[in-house]
Formats: structure tokens, sequence, C-alpha cells
């Protein structure tokens, strides 16, 4: 048996005869991660990239198990891309053997800062309703091979997992895992938000896996890495444990906040989001069928927007002075938030009085802020977004005809809607909403979407269950960059 010295990545760690199927062949561990076999012919894996877990069987036997690239023969069950499960099983020849086989094995994966214990959250409401199925058939096969204890909280009302967040115990999980659409995560990040400990509870990674209708996070996070969006590959990031920074943006009102990971939308975007939920029977299918509804029957919002333009876009807009924040006084139906918030995270202390502000007036037909690039698995909405940039992305469309309008919804597949000549596509590092009335109806105003979620709504439209968090007033947007972590492939 060879312990070889680790002088470079490229010498073994451990080298030794072991049984393959009954037949004694030479065994490779190399401080580069790469675990060398024969079998019926010769074998690589990388451990980093491969390798889930082990475990020590009956008869003194180890267990590989591992993901690998699908070969002829090998079944993959479902729509699972180019990567299958399998296991890998060898003996060692000794007791001691084992012993240290198991030993290196276990140092060496331990050394890759993998999460150990895993808080997942199942929103069984989501999409199609099929998170629970798509965790018990193609997410906990995964974890077990990693041997990654679980908790599992199946999310039961709107809000719940906020509230498992702002008061779980940190020190017990390395780690959040979200099998959901987005939603979740909202909740998830603004609940460590509010926390006492907010500062070190945001420092905990949150993990994607796609369940949900618009899956916009995981999307982008998959994609930036070349990678399919699907559940194994979102999954075998969290396992892997590779972790990406991401920016968060604080939504004010007054004294009244709400965190959002990705996406603040005012107008034609917004309607769609929201109002067609009354089709969530149709998965995500329900977005392009209402978006045909309301580009026939298209609304023009009043209102104007202020924001702090990235450098190159110094000249978009007119030049303002910043005199006030938004406003200071909080309605009755922000009470209760701010009793919930005021011994959280109190959002960027940028002088907003300092920067340089620009301007511009309506009549809009879409305002859409991104924080990632894609607002969904089929809609490419900010092809320039980057998750720690410290910018949020603007989309902002105003006059323009239907068909044109038409025609540059169906190039959201692939963001190059952004190219039409009827959209200004800008980077801003603080923000300003002041939302109006419908040019064609002064007696109706608009919705506010943030992330999927309602935080305001004006006079008669669209009818929630809930009271929404702010006022169809003047919100303000700041940008933190980097505050979040995020499970993502490498």
């Amino acid at each position: 048996m060879d312990q070889g010295g680790q002088l470079d990545n490229l010498s073994p760690i451990l080298s030794d005869q072991v049984l393959v199927n009954g037949t004694a062949v030479p065994l490779t561990l190399t401080g580069d991660g790469k675990l060398r076999f024969l079998g019926q012919r010769q074998r690589c894996l990388t451990v980093e990239k491969e390798v889930l877990g082990f475990a020590v069987e009956e008869g003194s036997r180890i267990r590989i198990k591992a993901v690998v690239e699908e070969r002829e023969g090998i079944c993959c069950c479902g729509n699972r891309g180019d990567l299958v499960r399998e296991s890998f099983v060898f003996e060692p020849l000794s007791e001691d053997s084992l012993a240290l086989w198991s030993q290196k094995l276990r140092d060496y994966i331990d050394s890759l800062g993998r999460p150990k214990r895993l808080l997942i959250f199942l929103n069984p409401f989501g999409g199609k309703k099929s998170a629970t199925k798509i965790f018990s058939e193609d997410v906990k096969p995964y974890l077990e091979d990693a041997d990654i204890q679980i908790t599992v909280i199946e999310t039961k009302h709107q809000l719940h997992a906020k509230e498992v967040a702002k008061t779980m115990d940190l020190s017990k999980y390395d780690g959040i895992v979200c099998v959901s659409g987005d939603g979740i995560l909202v909740e998830v990040v603004n609940g460590l938000l509010e926390r006492e400990d907010w500062s070190a509870a945001i420092n905990m990674p949150i993990g994607m896996v796609p369940a949900g209708t618009g899956n916009g996070m995981v999307k982008s996070l998959l994609h930036a890495a070349g990678e399919q969006c699907c559940v194994y590959n979102a999954i075998l990031a969290v396992i892997r444990g590779y972790k990406h920074s991401l920016d968060v943006a604080t939504i004010s009102q007054g004294k009244t906040r709400f965190f959002s990971v990705l996406m603040l939308a005012w107008g034609l975007i917004a309607d769609i989001d929201i109002e067609s939920e009354k089709y969530r029977w149709m998965g995500s299918a329900r977005l392009d069928f209402y978006a045909i509804q309301r580009i026939f029957y298209l609304r023009h919002y009043n209102g104007r927007i202020c924001f702090v333009p990235a450098p190159g876009f110094e000249d978009y807009g007119e030049p303002m002075s910043f005199h006030c924040r938004p406003t200071d006084e909080e309605s009755p139906k922000q009470e209760e938030s701010l009793k919930t918030q005021q011994h959280g995270y109190l959002g960027s202390d940028v002088k907003l009085e300092d920067m340089h502000w620009r301007t511009i007036s309506g009549p809009f037909v879409s305002v859409w802020l991104h924080n990632v690039p894609w607002g969904s698995e089929d809609v490419m909405a900010a092809p320039n977004a980057k998750f720690s940039d410290g910018y949020l992305d603007l989309i902002m469309v105003k006059g323009l005809p239907k068909l044109a309008l038409l025609s540059m919804m169906s190039n959201m597949n692939d963001g190059s809607h952004v190219e039409s000549p009827y959209v200004t596509y800008i980077k801003v590092k603080a923000f300003i909403l002041e939302p109006g009335t419908r040019v064609e109806d002064p007696t109706k105003e608009g919705i506010i979407d943030s992330d999927g979620e309602v935080i305001a709504r004006g006079n008669v439209t669209y009818k929630g269950n809930q009271k929404p968090l702010m006022a169809y007033d003047k919100v303000q947007i700041t940008v933190d960059q980097g505050l979040a972590t995020l499970f993502a492939p490498k």
C-alpha cells in the first residue's frame, strides 16, 4: 500500500490493490481528486464533480456513489439529460486498507466544503403542484447518496417559509434548499433579513430546485454555467457546495421595506404576471395566454421614473435633483410590517442625495427592473444582468404599435427584445418609481409587482386575497451588492 507524498496535486494520496468483481486491480486517489482504477476498462472519477459520496458495506466493500455521463447501455430514468447516477464497488484486501480508504475518501470530500445538513422547503402549491413528487423521486436520492442530513418542511400557507427563516436555529444547518418556484426563495431572504442577527443569517447559502411556475433564479444560475435548467443539475449544484453572491434590492416606502432578489415590474409585465394568476392551472403557459390578451387591449400608465445610471448610461433621461426620500408617514396597513422589521436589516445606507439622478416621464407601457437575466425558464428578461455587479437592469417601454409589441414579446425567450428600437435598456444603481393612473381610464391605476408578489395596487385594479405591503405611491429601490449567497454551479 502506497500513501504517497503530497508534494503536488498529481501525487497519490493513496494507492493500493483492491478487488473489483473479484479481480485484483490497482486503485489510486490523487491529490487533485482523481479516483483511478481498472475494471473491465480503466475508469477515472473526479471526486469534486462526479462523486456524491460513499458507503462502507458488509463484506468490507466500499460503494462509491457518483454521477457520470450517460454511456451506451445505461438507461437514464426519465428526462435527465446526459448524466446518470451510478455506483462503483471495490473491496480493499485488509481491514487496515478498508479503514484507510474510508478515512482518505472522507477527508477529501470534507475538504471540498460541501454542506452536510440542509433545511428543505417544499411548496406543494407552486406551479403544477409537483414539488413533493420532484423531491421524493428526483432530489432525495441524490441527497441520500451524498449522505446529507435533511430536515423537510412542506409549506402550509403563504409566508410560512419566511416565518421559519426568521426564527430558525442557524447553527443546525449548512444551507437552505427551496424545492419550489422563486416565491419561496424570496420569502427565505426576507425572513433572514428581518432577523435581529440578519448580518450572520444572510450568509446562509440558499439553493434552488425548479418546481414552480417561473424558476427564473435557478434558470439564471444554471444558464450562466452553460447547464440545462433541470432538477438534477440544480441539486448537484447544492451538493457540490459551490457558492455565488447575489445582489439584494431594498424596496422601501417610508419605513416599510421589501427585499427583492429577482425583479420589480409596473405596467404590462406586472399586469401579466399578477392578473394571469386566475389561469394558474395552466402552469407557465398562463403567462403567454394572458400576455396576448393584454397586448390587444393595451394599457398605458401615467407616471415618472427617477434613477441613478451606471457608468456608460448617463445620457438617458433628464437631470434632476434628489430632494427627499419617499413618504415618511406610514399608512395603517403598514404598521404591522413595521413591528416585524424594526430589528432587521434597514436597507442600504448610501447617501442618495450625493448621487447623480436622471428622470423620465410617462406615459409608459412597461417599467421592468431585473436583478438576474431570466424572469422564468423561457423569458430572458435582462440578458446583460449580473448576479453581483451592484446594479439593476431597467427595461422600459413607452409608446409602440401593437404588432411591434407582439414581435418584441415573442423575442423574450432569447433576450433579443432589448434590441427593439422601442425598448430602453440601461443599468441603474438606485431607482424611484412614481406610479400613476391609466391613460385610457384615469379612475383606474396599476399594480407594482416584485418577485411575483403584489407589493402595491391602485384603485379599481386586481383584487388579491391579501392587503398589499405598500400604498400605490412612490417607492424607492436601492441595491446591496452581493448581500445574499446562493448555491450555484461552478
